[in-house]
């Protein structure tokens, strides 16, 4: 039985994907159940993260959020039983690959998963679902009437934001990278009701920096939209903001929040909460809510290739194994 790895021999240097031999499970403990894994999304291993929380590994496990069926379950799990269909995603200091045909995952980071939910699009929307919950209900607080600006809306993260956004009554506006993307965003608008504008360009096709990250607005520019009581949420961990940018957020009693989706597994305190929203983003998947980003899904074969593209962020749709 095989499972992907990423290995770096040092800080800086690019990680490298290995497929290694597993012969044996690890003991299964009482809280412990065993899936078959039937898809894996692969996501963008924050190494400087798990440095920071002490979690250091010659060999990092590819691939967290997993759907599966439920083979065993340890003696003292209550929430689920043999052939039950899940999903989850597996903590950050997990030692199990989810690149894998068979892990053990404690209850605690599980649900159940829809029937009329596919393996692929469960594993594919559960992180981008969370963090689209984080970032819209707890920290920006979005509710009817809200507008809301949502940039690279056609990313994966992107696409669940706006349709979570939408949902909840927000009016929407997205940056678009290129006319594909324009034309993919102009698709999730709401079909009935006022047809409100959905998309803007933040640049010409004359002065597009060649570079991603140059596309993305300086910081300025998005203070300045901000209205009054506007929340700016943002991935940016090294963010620097200056006495002017500082002054115009008082006068505008607007706020700057973190987006930090691993939050929830760093903290137990907020457990329930979190298999709540796990829960309610199946349960938007199966009501088509939710229509994730994905790609094809990809054969065990080739999820070394696949996840160098991922690492590099190179990828634009979001990446599933299905076993």
């Amino acid at each position: 039985m095989k499972a992907l790895y990423g290995q770096q021999n040092s800080p800086g240097e690019e990680m490298t994907f290995v497929f290694q031999e597993r012969e044996n499970l690890p003991a299964s403990r009482d809280h412990d159940v065993k899936v078959q894994v039937r898809a894996c999304a692969l996501s963008w291993l924050d190494t400087k993260l798990l440095s920071e929380i002490k979690v250091k590994k010659e060999l990092v496990p590819v691939g967290r959020e997993i759907s599966g069926v439920v083979l065993e379950v340890g003696s003292k799990v209550t929430f689920f039983q043999p052939d039950d269909e899940v999903v989850g995603i597996l903590p950050l200091d997990s030692e199990e690959s989810g690149v894998c045909e068979v892990i053990l995952v404690h209850e605690h980071y599980l649900v159940h998963k829809p029937e009329k939910v596919c393996w692929a699009e469960a594993a594919g929307t559960v992180r981008d679902g969370l963090r689209a919950y984080t970032a819209l209900h707890y920290l920006a607080q979005v509710f009817p009437g809200t507008s809301v600006l949502i940039l690279d809306g056609a990313s994966p993260f992107g696409t669940i934001a706006i349709q979570l956004a939408q949902h909840r009554g927000a009016k929407v506006i997205s940056t678009a990278h290129s006319l594909e993307d324009k034309q993919y965003l102009e698709r999730l608008r709401p079909a009935g009701g006022v047809r409100q504008p959905l998309v803007v360009r933040l640049y010409s096709a004359e002065d597009e920096p060649a570079s991603k990250s140059q596309l993305l607005p300086h910081k300025h520019d998005i203070i300045t939209l901000l209205g009054v009581g506007g929340r700016w949420i943002t991935t940016e961990r090294n963010l620097q903001l200056d006495p002017p940018d500082s002054h115009s957020l008082f006068l505008k009693g607007a706020t700057v929040s973190f987006l930090n989706d691993e939050i929830w597994n760093l903290s137990s305190v907020q457990q329930g909460k979190y298999l709540t929203i796990l829960e309610d983003i199946m349960e938007k998947l199966s009501n088509s809510i939710f229509r994730p980003q994905l790609d094809e899904p990809i054969p065990l074969y080739e999820a070394k290739v696949s996840m160098e593209i991922v690492q590099k962020n190179q990828a634009r749709k979001r990446q599933v194994i299905q076993f």
